[in-house]
């Protein structure tokens, strides 16, 4: 099983996103960057692309 990922710098701060068959779940603090990515207007189509991939990877708050 091999392990591939992407670096993405966002504000100066670097982002390391891991493609891995598991069943892991985005962290919180991850998927509220990823939602401020989404709706800001200044990033790219690479940048929006990871985002939604890292938000469609997350927990879900519906009770």
């Amino acid at each position: 099983m091999g392990f591939g990922g992407m670096n993405v710098r966002l504000k100066n701060r670097r982002y390391m996103f891991m493609k891995s068959s598991s069943k892991r779940v985005t962290s919180s603090k991850v998927a509220s960057t990823a939602s401020k990515i989404l709706r800001d207007n200044r990033y790219g189509k690479a940048a929006k692309s990871v985002a939604a991939s890292a938000l469609s990877q997350a927990k879900s708050k519906k009770k």
